[in-house]
């Protein structure tokens, strides 16, 4: 499966604007999440709280990717908190 990935923020310093997967072997967007987090285990706290865009639009982890799919990764810009004072996971 070929996927376009697009990395903002600190992300962004990590991997660059985007990478072109050409054989991700994965098919959700946890699977994506867990590949990165096995590239950079220096960021582990920081994939927890990052939100995930499947061709423009906000996924779930349990989201099916496929072959030609663009998925942006965004992590939180001030804390990673929402309303009410939790925090998003991604597990």
């Amino acid at each position: 499966m070929r996927l376009r990935v697009l990395f903002f923020g600190v992300l962004r310093d990590r991997f660059g604007l985007a990478e072109e997967l050409e054989q991700f072997p994965g098919r959700t967007v946890a699977d994506l999440l867990r590949y990165y987090r096995a590239v950079s285990p220096e960021l582990q706290e920081l994939w927890q709280s990052v939100a995930v865009a499947v061709n423009q639009q906000y996924a779930a982890a349990d989201i099916a990717l496929s072959d030609g799919d663009e998925v942006a990764l965004l992590p939180p810009v001030s804390g990673g908190l929402v309303a009410g004072g939790t925090a998003c996971t991604w597990r």
